[in-house]
């Protein structure tokens, strides 16, 4: 029974089948093999337009390499304030970007509120050097609180980008959980709605190491190219990352695992929601599950082999938990099965 994360999961067998294929034979390095062309045209394919797409290692070095293409003096970059980016990279952002600030914006259920961020970024007027300038707003498609932001709500904050003359960034570590939530098209989802640029990731839905910068306007490539090199991110052997998204991206398999992912998830809440010692902290809506259990239960969880990790409770979760309850938060992935997430719901009912 392991909830810990989707990092935990192993990969997919036809993502392992692309890796072996790609191992055979010589192919040009730095990402000049046909196999990495390819996987570059089929990501302007998926997204209907032409996009400059650089292949990175992980989430982190997407997000940070993004922002960094951003910057100038005196950076000011609004998220989230629960964002990955401000949370959980270590300040690589602020490393990278060679000492930009994360601005963090307020929102409920991970969600950045348009109003919010049009306040923030009024904070930095132009002209005034002393605090610095706006020179972005990043967005995290699934949010770290599970849920997602409907096109609506990523328009409207494009909308803000746009009118203070700022790139938008969407950190998309789960980005095909989010896509398949919303039905919509990725298109839809990034640049139809203000979306500049896009950390696509794979690793977390059934790949080895698999993540991509997507830049939907080519003429910002240029920079990008350096960025990468310099941040040790340019692999002399782009093409095993290159055979990864390959298999990933045909015949619909990305989308595929997410909907199980998600479909696990959705049948984990709604088991817990029907038990008398658990509940949902608040609705999901991607693989990502918030619930507040009884330290009894979860005690009885955990000798029983389920894995999960406790969530430090929001400040509107806090004065909701009572002293013999704890919040935690539970992943579901490509590798879950219903037999786990049944056994699981059987600890939480006694049975």
């Amino acid at each position: 029974m392991h909830f810990a994360s989707d990092n935990w999961a192993g990969a997919h067998p036809n993502i392992v089948r692309g890796l072996a294929e790609a191992a055979e034979g010589h192919a040009p390095a730095y990402g000049a093999s046909e196999l990495d062309k390819k996987v570059e045209h089929r990501f302007s394919e998926i997204f209907e337009r032409d996009v400059a797409v650089f292949f990175v290692g992980t989430g982190t070095a997407a997000n940070s390499l993004a922002l960094a293409s951003c910057n100038r003096p005196g950076g000011q970059i609004f998220c989230h304030a629960e964002a990955h980016v401000n949370m959980d990279e270590c300040n690589a952002p602020e490393f990278f970007t060679s000492g930009a600030k994360l601005v963090p914006v307020t929102g409920p259920q991970g969600r950045m509120a348009p109003d919010a961020l049009a306040t923030a970024i009024a904070r930095f007027p132009p002209g005034v050097v002393h605090g610095g300038q706006p020179v972005a707003v990043t967005i995290t498609q699934a949010t770290e609180a599970g849920t997602v932001y409907s096109l609506d709500q990523i328009g409207a904050i494009g909308e803000v980008a746009r009118k203070a003359g700022l790139p938008l960034h969407m950190d998309g570590a789960r980005f095909a959980n989010a896509l398949v939530t919303l039905g919509a098209t990725p298109a839809e989802m990034t640049w139809k709605r203000g979306v500049d640029i896009l950390s696509f990731g794979g690793t977390k839905n059934g790949c080895w190491c698999a993540e991509a910068l997507v830049l939907f306007d080519p003429g910002r490539a240029r920079e990008m190219h350096y960025l990468r090199k310099r941040s040790a991110q340019l692999f002399s052997k782009s093409r095993f990352i290159a055979a990864q998204f390959d298999a990933y991206l045909r015949d619909g398999l990305w989308l595929e695992l997410a909907r199980h992912a998600n479909a696990m998830a959705s049948r984990l809440a709604a088991g817990l929601v029907s038990t008398h010692d658990a509940r949902l902290a608040w609705p999901t809506g991607s693989n990502e599950v918030f619930a507040i259990l009884k330290n009894a239960r979860l005690r009885a969880l955990r000798d029983q082999g389920a894995v999960f990790y406790d969530w430090p409770a929001t400040a509107a979760i806090k004065d909701e938990l009572a002293t013999d309850e704890t919040m935690i938060r539970l992943v579901t992935s490509y590798a879950t099965t219903a037999r786990e997430v049944d056994a699981f719901l059987s600890i939480c009912t006694g049975e």
